[in-house]
C-alpha cells in the first residue's frame, strides 16, 4: 500500500476518523463551507463514505468536486475542492455514490444513508 501524505501544501486536511461520529457530517459541511473557491479539502475516512458523497452532490452540485486519491480498505483518501464556476447541476464524479445505502463494512459512521 502506497503511502498517501495526508497533508499537502495544496490542500487543508480534514481527518474525520477523530471527529465523533454524531458530528462528522456536519463538521464536513462546515468545513466545506468555510473554504474559498479554488480551495481544496483532504478529507481521510477509514471507510469509503459513499452516503456523505451523495449529499455533498445533493447540496453542492458540481460546485465541489470529488476526486479519491486513495480508495483501498480502511485507508480513504479524498479530495473536495471548491469550484464555483462550475454549473451548479450535479456531475459524474460522485452519481454512484448517490444511490448508496450505508457506508458499509457496519464501522457505524453515523450516516443516514442519502
Amino acid at each position: 500500500m502506497e503511502e498517501i501524505p495526508m497533508f499537502d501544501n495544496t490542500a487543508y486536511p480534514f481527518d474525520a476518523r477523530g471527529v465523533a461520529k454524531r458530528f462528522r457530517h456536519a463538521a464536513i459541511f462546515g468545513a466545506l463551507e468555510s473554504l474559498e473557491d479554488g480551495e481544496t479539502m483532504r478529507f481521510v475516512n477509514d471507510h469509503d463514505p459513499l452516503p456523505l458523497l451523495g449529499q455533498i452532490q445533493q447540496r453542492y452540485g458540481n460546485q465541489v468536486g470529488i476526486a479519491y486519491v486513495a480508495r483501498e480498505p480502511g485507508n480513504i483518501v479524498i479530495d473536495f475542492t471548491i469550484q464555483l464556476g462550475a454549473p451548479a447541476s450535479a456531475g459524474a464524479a460522485a452519481a454512484g455514490a448517490a444511490g448508496a445505502g450505508s457506508c458499509g463494512g457496519g464501522h457505524g459512521c453515523g450516516c443516514s444513508g442519502g
